[in-house]
C-alpha cells in the first residue's frame, strides 16, 4: 500500500503539473484514490475473500456517478459526458457478447462431454508425465486463439487435475505451461485473449496482421515449455482400465464443434466484410446452437438447454471486464491517461511497450491495455501488435497477472499458487525475453508483416 501510495501521489502531481481539467479537483483526486484502492482489494482478492467482480463493478460505476454529480453541482454541460459514456457502453456491449457466446459455445460442448472424452482418451493411452506436459501444452497453445485463454486454461487444467492430483512436480510446472501457452497462444488471434480482442474492435490492426506474432509466440513459448519440462518426471501415472468408465461425445457434440467453428467465421465476416461488430456475427451463432438444440429436441427428445449453459458461465469474469473496463473509461475521461501518450513520446514506443508486459504481470492485462487504447499514441501496426503481444504474455510472469493466470490458481487451489508459480517464473522471462527479440527481428530487421 505505501507503494501504491507513492505512485498515486506521483501521478497527482504529474497531471497537476499538466494541467489537466479534472485530474487536480476533488473529483479527480477522489476517483484516482478509488481506482487505486479498488485495485489493491482486487488483487488481493483471496486475503478478503471476496470476487474481483465485486470491487471492479463498484470503482468503475461510482466514478462515473462521481463525474455526473461534480457536472451537475457545478452547472456544467453535460454532453462530453454523455457522449464518453456511450462510446464506453458500446465498447464494453462488443467485448461482453463476445465473450458470453464464447463461453456459452464451451459450456455446451462441456455438457456434451466433449472434454471428458478428451480426458480419458489423454489418459488411457499410457502417456507419460512428460508426454502429457507436452500435450497439454499444445492444446492450450492451439486452442486459446478460438476458445480464448481463460476458457482454455480452465479446461486442460481440469484435465490436469483429472490426470493427477497430488504429484506436484508434475502438477505445478505443466499448470504454468498451460497458462503461458494460453496467453501466447491468444497473443496470435484476434479474439485469442482480451486484450486482442480489444485491439482488433479498436481497429488498431487487420484481422490478419495478428497472425504475424504466430512465431514470436510460439518460439517465446516452446523455450519457456522446454525448460519447465527439465523439473516434470518421466514416469507415467496410474491407469487401471477395469475400473475407469470410458467416456464418450455425447449426440450432437461433435456438431456443436462445427457450429461454433461457424460461428467465428461469422464474427470474422461480419468485421471485416460487413463493417459490423464481431459480436454481431458471434450473436448469429448463438441463434445457430439455440436452432440445433431445438432440432435435437424434436428429432432425438435430446434436451440441450442453451440457457443452462448461458446460466453456467463465468458470470464474474465477465463482469469484472464491465467494471474494469468502465473504471479505466472514467479515468480517462478525467484526464489521467494522458501520461501514458506524453510517456510514449519521451521514452518511444518500443520500450514503453515492452515495459507493457512487467506492468501488465503486476496489474492484469485488461486494464493496462484498456489505458493504452485510451490513451491512443500514435503508432504503427508493428507497434500496436508488439504491445498486444507484451500484455498478452506478459501477464504470464506473475500467476495473477492474466485471467488465465487466475483461472487456474482457482482449478489447483493450494497446489497452483503465486509462490509455486514465482519458483519458474525464470522460464517465463526468458520465453518472454526471446518472443520481443523474435519481434524485433521479424518486424523491424525484415519488416516482415
Amino acid at each position: 500500500m505505501k507503494v501504491l501510495g507513492l505512485l498515486l501521489l506521483f501521478a497527482l502531481s504529474a497531471f497537476a503539473e499538466a494541467g489537466e481539467p479534472l485530474t487536480g479537483t476533488w473529483v479527480g483526486i477522489s476517483s484516482m484514490i478509488i481506482f487505486v484502492v479498488g485495485y489493491y482489494v482486487i488483487a488481493t482478492e483471496e486475503n478478503y475473500h471476496i470476487n474481483k467482480a465485486k470491487p471492479a463493478l463498484f470503482i468503475g460505476t461510482l466514478i462515473f456517478l462521481l463525474a455526473g454529480f461534480y457536472y451537475y453541482i457545478n452547472g456544467l454541460n453535460p454532453e462530453p459526458l454523455t457522449k464518453e459514456v456511450n462510446e464506453l457502453i458500446l465498447e464494453i456491449a462488443e467485448i461482453f457478447f463476445f465473450l458470453m457466446v464464447a463461453m456459452t459455445y464451451i459450456e455446451t460442448l462441456i455438457e456434451r462431454n466433449v472434454f471428458n472424452a478428451l480426458k480419458y482418451n489423454l489418459v488411457s493411452k499410457g502417456y507419460s508425465y512428460k508426454q502429457l506436459f507436452w500435450i497439454t501444452g499444445a492444446l492450450s497453445f492451439f486452442i486459446s486463439p478460438v476458445a480464448d485463454n481463460l476458457t482454455t486454461a480452465l479446461i486442460l487444467s481440469t484435465v490436469l487435475i483429472t490426470i493427477e492430483k497430488e504429484k506436484r512436480d508434475f502438477l505445478v510446472p505443466s499448470a504454468v505451461n498451460i497458462v503461458v501457452a494460453a496467453n501466447a497462444g491468444g497473443a496470435w488471434s484476434p479474439f485469442g485473449d482480451i486484450t486482442t480482442l480489444m485491439s482488433w474492435t479498436a481497429e488498431k490492426a487487420g484481422f490478419v496482421d495478428f497472425f504475424y506474432l504466430f512465431l514470436p509466440a510460439i518460439i517465446g513459448w516452446l523455450v519457456t515449455a522446454w525448460l519447465l519440462s527439465m523439473f516434470v518426471p518421466k514416469d507415467k501415472p496410474h491407469f487401471d482400465a477395469t475400473k475407469e468408465k470410458k467416456e464418450k461425445v455425447y449426440r450432437g457434440g461433435k456438431f456443436v464443434m462445427v457450429l461454433g467453428v461457424t460461428t467465428i467465421i461469422s464474427a470474422v465476416l461480419s468485421h471485416q466484410l460487413f463493417h459490423l461488430p464481431a459480436m454481431w456475427g458471434m450473436l448469429f451463432g448463438l441463434s445457430l446452437l439455440k436452432l440445433y438444440s431445438y432440432r435435437l429436441k424434436r428429432k432425438y427428445n435430446t434436451d440441450v438447454n442453451i440457457f443452462k449453459s448461458i446460466s453456467r458461465i463465468e458470470h464474474d469474469t465477465l463482469f469484472f471486464f464491465v467494471g474494469i473496463l468502465a473504471a479505466v473509461g472514467g479515468l480517462h475521461f478525467l484526464g489521467f491517461l494522458d501520461l501514458a501518450a506524453k510517456l510514449y513520446g519521451m521514452v518511444g514506443p518500443d520500450a514503453v511497450n515492452i515495459g507493457v508486459g512487467f506492468l501488465s504481470a503486476i496489474v492484469d492485462n485488461v486494464p493496462v491495455m484498456s489505458a493504452v487504447l485510451k490513451a491512443d499514441p500514435n503508432m504503427g501496426a508493428d507497434q500496436w501488435l508488439l504491445v498486444t503481444m507484451t500484455a498478452g504474455i506478459g501477464g504470464s510472469l506473475i500467476s495473477f497477472g492474466s485471467a488465465a493466470g487466475v483461472g487456474v490458481m482457482g482449478k489447483l487451489r493450494g497446489i497452483y499458487t503465486f509462490g509455486a508459480h514465482l519458483k519458474y517464473a525464470w522460464t517465463v522471462l526468458v520465453g518472454y525475453i526471446l518472443s520481443v527479440t523474435v519481434w524485433y527481428i521479424q518486424f523491424e530487421i525484415f519488416h516482415k508483416f
